[in-house]
């Protein structure tokens, strides 16, 4: 009886090694695909912090393609870049939640 379930404690622990040993590898993955998102992350902040709107500088509205037509004040330039700093901060926020698992 008693080499029986020595038996069983020692197939239990096998089977919890392998487990713990699938959890590293896929903690390291993780941790490698942290490593490129901040990467991206960081980034695209540099982009939109060094992006100069054009129009930006004084002027109330922008021509964006004289055949189109297309106008964009000032008001609706700082909306984009509002919306992309809105983005920017939500994908920071899943990466930390992200990061806590």
């Amino acid at each position: 009886m008693q080499d029986f379930d020595g038996q069983n404690i020692k197939v239990d622990v096998k089977l919890l090694e392998e487990n713990i040993e699938i959890l590293i590898a896929r903690l390291i993955e993780c941790r490698k695909e942290n490593d490129v998102l901040r990467s991206e992350l960081s980034s695209l902040q540099n982009i939109l912090r060094s992006c100069k709107l054009p129009g930006s500088v004084g002027t109330a509205v922008m021509e964006t393609n004289s055949s189109s037509g297309a106008v964009f004040t000032y008001a609706e330039q700082m909306q984009v870049k509002h919306k992309l700093v809105m983005i920017l901060q939500k994908i920071e926020m899943e990466l930390r939640n992200n990061q806590t698992l």
